[in-house]
């Protein structure tokens, strides 16, 4: 059960500029309702890698779990600045999106997602991440469309 005192407002960030907008909005939301910020971003090895059965580690230097983490501290930094006004956790989680994004919304008060991030269709209204969590997250979910 979430508490109501402090609301968990977990973000899933992707550093698209639309999960950009939704950790800004999620940061002013926890400002407004005294709740923290659970900042999430998930990493897949890239399907190549397990492809024909093999499994390949990635090239040297490229460790998505590290980039994935490095990307997320310089969003958070960038969109909080040195002194967000409310807290903020950071989690680089392995596996798939939407999955990560489920897990964590699991007794939190909100969960914030952009409407698009980094892959799919440009025409799309909702990402496959987006739509997914607004069908089966156990709490309320917002959508911010990038501007």
């Amino acid at each position: 059960m979430a508490n109501s005192a402090h609301p968990r407002i977990v973000v899933g960030v992707d550093s698209s500029p639309a999960s950009e907008q939704a950790l800004r909005w999620a940061i002013d939301y926890a400002e407004l309702t005294g709740g923290t910020v659970h900042a999430i971003a998930a990493w897949e090895y890239p399907a190549f890698y397990g492809w024909a059965g093999l499994s390949v580690p990635p090239p040297e230097g490229l460790n998505p779990e590290e980039l994935a983490g490095r990307a997320l501290s310089e969003t958070v930094r960038r969109v909080a600045g040195d002194d967000a006004g409310v807290s903020i956790s950071e989690a680089v989680v392995p596996g798939n999106a939407a999955k990560a994004l489920l897990d964590a919304a699991k007794g939190a008060a909100l969960v914030v997602v952009g409407s698009r991030g980094l892959g799919g269709f440009t025409g799309a209204l909702l990402g496959s991440v987006s739509r997914h969590l607004t069908e089966h997250a156990p709490c309320p979910v917002v959508v911010v469309r990038e501007t």
